[in-house]
């Protein structure tokens, strides 16, 4: 196969897929699942190959995210259905101060956006962030696109989330590693989506009315729970991916024994999340205990969409990965001066054409694999910033073909002219500044 058939069979490939998902709204999983079967024929594989290809693919990605992409979904119901989420949301207000409301619910997206989904997050949040904005007289627009900015960062940068997470499945990226590199990298961005709303947004008049108090809201969940017990899965669930991270360190600090074969075992994300998502249960108390079983009906049922999009791009990867396209690719000379501006541009350019962010992360993932090495990333730190850079490219930008764009429009009562401007505006901004602040980390990390 020549290689300038190769390249457009997957170019037709391509744009068939996003002409199926944007224009023909096909499910994504369909259409993934179809172009990577039409593909492996088209390329010469047999019918009996490319179907084997294509399970493979599909199988191979879930056993690795599967469980992880599930407990997830279930430990963000219980932040949600127990109030947990506003509990958060308001110990970050009381810190932070209502003079400072747009970064008290920047920072709240940034937390609650770690184990919850950006859309279920602001849909928890929206209602605290507009009582807020009628109490401190700071506009709706400046709050949604603070609060936004905080919940779309760790959405996208944090391997707690199906998009991230297949990508450093893809990518080998170290998980523990790259959730540090991840959070960190949230925060410059964050702040970035504070002052694009506190200058740009501020400009913007949204009328509230007819909405619930603060007090009014807290009354709807009954008896909420305590701080400390409302922060503990998450932070139970950092604290032991940390763990075993530095057990990991060459240095050894916990030894080779039963210690560090402890940490190996709850330190790993699949078990860290479970161990969270039984501490998150105990947040529903009283009556609602009953319903426990009902809520993670609900949280598996709201992760599998996920996963089927996740799995299906895994097929398209196999068959990716099966043509010669890495030998081709690496043996064009790319200057690793492009880094990890190459992988963020192929993200940002899917984003903006298709819209789903998870969808966007796992094709970017499965085209920039080949050029890891001529981009002079092929090492374990370079994998991680490539993942990071794939993340903030995920983010540019988001508008009228991506869900969490609407969420943001109807949930802040922001008219579509003015959701561009407080939401696609931001999501440019905030992606944009992220990619500096990882291109800057190449020079310092690898």
């Amino acid at each position: 196969m020549s290689t300038t058939y190769m390249l457009i069979i997957i170019l037709i490939a391509v744009a068939a897929m996003i002409l199926a998902i944007t224009k023909l709204k096909t499910h994504a999983f369909l259409a993934l699942l179809l172009v990577s079967i039409i593909l492996g024929l088209a390329a010469g594989f047999s019918p009996s190959d490319t179907v084997s290809m294509v399970e493979s693919g599909f199988g191979n990605i879930l056993g690795s995210v599967g469980i992880i992409v599930l407990v997830g979904g279930i430990i963000g119901t219980m932040l949600q259905k127990s109030g947990a989420a506003l509990v958060i949301a308001n110990t970050i207000l009381s810190v932070v101060g209502e003079k400072h409301a747009a970064t008290a619910m920047a920072i709240a997206g940034y937390i609650t956006g770690v184990p919850l989904f950006c859309n279920s997050g602001y849909v928890v949040l929206a209602p605290v962030a507009k009582a807020i904005s009628i109490k401190s007289r700071v506009s709706m627009a400046v709050i949604a696109s603070a609060m936004s900015a905080g919940l779309f960062t760790t959405h996208c940068f944090t391997p707690l989330h199906p998009g991230t997470l297949a990508v450093a499945n893809s990518l080998g990226a170290n998980f523990g590693l790259l959730l540090g590199l991840g959070l960190l990298v949230s925060i410059p961005g964050t702040i970035a989506g504070v002052i694009y709303g506190e200058k740009v947004s501020s400009k913007l008049r949204v009328e509230l009315k007819d909405e619930l108090s603060e007090e009014d809201i807290i009354k709807t969940y009954g008896k909420l729970p305590g701080r400390f017990h409302s922060f503990s899965p998450i932070i139970l669930i950092i604290l032991l991916v940390a763990l075993k991270t530095v057990a990991d360190l060459e240095a050894a600090p916990f030894g080779t024994g039963t210690v560090k074969w402890i940490c190996d075992l709850i330190g790993n994300p699949s078990i860290a999340l479970i161990i969270g998502m039984f501490v998150s249960m105990t947040l529903v108390t009283g009556e609602d205990r009953k319903k426990i079983s009902g809520y993670i009906n609900e949280g598996i049922g709201g992760s599998v969409g996920m996963l089927a999009i996740i799995g299906a791009g895994g097929s398209f990867g196999a068959v990716l990965q099966a043509l010669p396209l890495a030998d081709k690719i690496s043996g064009l000379t790319m200057s690793p001066a492009l880094g990890v501006i190459l992988p963020f541009l192929i993200a940002a350019f899917f984003k903006t054409v298709m819209g789903a962010t998870t969808v966007v992360q796992v094709l970017a993932a499965t085209i920039t694999l080949p050029m890891l090495t001529s981009l002079g990333l092929d090492s374990e730190m370079g994998r991680i910033l490539v993942v990071l850079a794939i993340a903030a490219g995920s983010m540019v930008v988001s508008h009228a073909n991506d869900a969490y764009f609407w969420i943001v429009s109807e949930f802040s009562n922001l008219d579509t002219k003015q959701a561009y401007k407080a939401q696609t505006g931001m999501t440019l901004v905030v992606g944009v500044v992220s990619v500096i602040v990882i291109y800057i980390l190449s020079f310092i990390i690898l």
